[in-house]
């Protein structure tokens, strides 16, 4: 049987099934990229929740596994020659899980590294900025008397959703006929700003006919379904 014993993590999650990817989570926008990937590559995996009402991202044994306090990570027994490994950040796990399986990235050089800049794309611009948009008009942010920092991200946002919608103007997903992992970063961010944080009046999503289009199909996905709701909260 796998040992996962030297890593502290599985001290407080302990893992049933240890020969699985082990992946400590919270079905959030980042969180549930990793799940869906998951789901779609069929890769064997054992979810974890990681509780941000019990603060368990800031515990040591979390903080062993990602010092940066972030969901998701994983741990994978069957690591790179064999050895287990340990990652987090959202994107480099679904370019890890990507070459793992064989799946969700071009295989010829060019369309890989296209696929990375999409990828990169919505790491440092969609993700950071939707969420901004989040804080200013649903949570504490909405308060501030003044509403140039929220009028900053909603501008910014409706700016990336014209560039996503541009691109996927005469294409099935973002990098055309090929569902990838630049899907899978992306349309969580997407659903999450006109679902949960109720923002898709705010930046007139109805303008952008395209990206609604490639959400309802990604959201019609069996894999997608499956992982939006995993890890199951308590």
């Amino acid at each position: 049987m796998t040992d996962l014993s030297a890593y502290p993590i599985t001290r407080k999650w302990p893992a049933q099934h240890p020969e699985r990817l082990q992946l400590y989570s919270l079905p959030t926008p980042n969180g549930v990229k990793v799940s869906i990937m998951l789901e779609e590559t069929g890769l064997a995996y054992e979810p974890h929740l990681v509780s941000f009402e019990r603060n368990e991202q800031l515990s040591p044994e979390f903080l062993s596994l990602n010092p940066n306090n972030k969901i998701p990570a994983i741990l994978d027994p069957n690591g790179p020659d064999g050895e287990p490994l340990a990652l987090f950040e959202s994107g480099a796990i679904l370019l890890y899980l990507a070459d793992k399986s064989g799946q969700l990235i071009a295989q010829d050089a060019a369309g890989r590294y296209e696929t990375i800049q999409w990828l990169m794309w919505q790491m440092g611009g969609v993700g950071p900025m939707f969420g901004q948009v989040g804080f200013f008009h649903k949570f504490a942010g909405k308060d501030y008397e003044d509403k140039r920092p929220r009028e900053r991200y909603v501008e910014e946002a409706k700016r990336l959703l014209g560039v996503l919608d541009r691109r996927l103007d005469g294409r099935r997903w973002i990098m055309g006929d090929a569902y990838s992992i630049a899907d899978i970063a992306t349309f969580p961010w997407v659903r999450n700003l006109i679902g949960f944080y109720e923002a898709g009046e705010l930046v007139q999503i109805e303008r952008f006919t395209h990206v609604s289009r490639a959400l309802d199909a990604f959201l019609s996905r069996p894999a997608v379904i499956r992982g939006l709701a995993i890890p199951q909260r308590d």
